[in-house]
C-alpha cells in the first residue's frame, strides 16, 4: 500500500467481515456474500446520491481496494452501479482469498461512505439494510448487544 492510499477507519474495517459473514450465513441467493452486501448497500445509496453518485463512490472504493488486492483489477463498476466480474473472479480463486478480496472492497466502500456522510449515518444505513443483525461498533455496546 502506498503512503497516499487511504485505509478505511477501523470501525469500517471491522464491520465489513461481519457483514459478509452475516450474508454468507443467510445464503439467500447464489450470489457471493460480497455481491449481496454490495447490492444491499447500492440500493439505498443510489436513492440517496443518485446512480452517478453511487457509481463514483463505488469506483473509488474499487480503485482503493485494488491497491490491497490487485486481482480486483478484473472487477468493474457498470454504468448503473452494478459490480461486474467479482463472481467470475471468486470462481477462479480459492474461497478464503476471494472472501478477503470482498472484505477489502466492502471496507473501502464503507470507509468512503463514512467520510462523506459520517459514521453515525453510515451505521444507520447498515442497520436499515440488515435490521435483524447487530452491527454496532463493538467498542461501544451502549445501543444493542448481539
Amino acid at each position: 500500500m502506498h503512503g497516499n492510499e487511504m485505509m478505511p477507519p477501523r470501525q469500517m474495517r471491522n464491520l465489513a467481515p461481519r457483514l459478509l459473514a452475516y450474508e454468507a450465513a443467510a445464503g439467500e441467493t447464489s450470489d457471493s456474500a460480497a455481491v449481496r452486501v454490495y447490492e444491499k448497500l447500492r440500493r439505498p445509496l443510489c436513492a440517496l446520491a443518485g446512480v452517478a453518485g453511487f457509481r463514483s463512490l463505488a469506483s473509488r472504493a474499487l480503485a482503493l481496494a485494488r491497491a490491497e488486492a490487485p486481482t480486483l483489477s478484473a472487477v468493474q463498476v457498470t454504468p448503473d452501479g452494478l459490480l461486474q466480474g467479482l463472481v467470475e473472479l471468486e470462481s477462479q480463486s480459492d474461497k478464503d482469498h476471494a472472501e478477503q478480496e470482498g472484505v477489502i472492497l466492502i471496507a473501502q466502500l464503507l470507509g468512503l461512505l463514512s467520510i462523506f456522510i459520517g459514521e453515525a449515518l453510515t451505521m444507520r444505513l447498515v442497520r436499515d439494510a440488515w435490521p435483524d443483525a447487530a452491527f454496532d461498533d463493538p467498542d461501544s455496546r451502549n445501543e444493542r448487544t448481539a
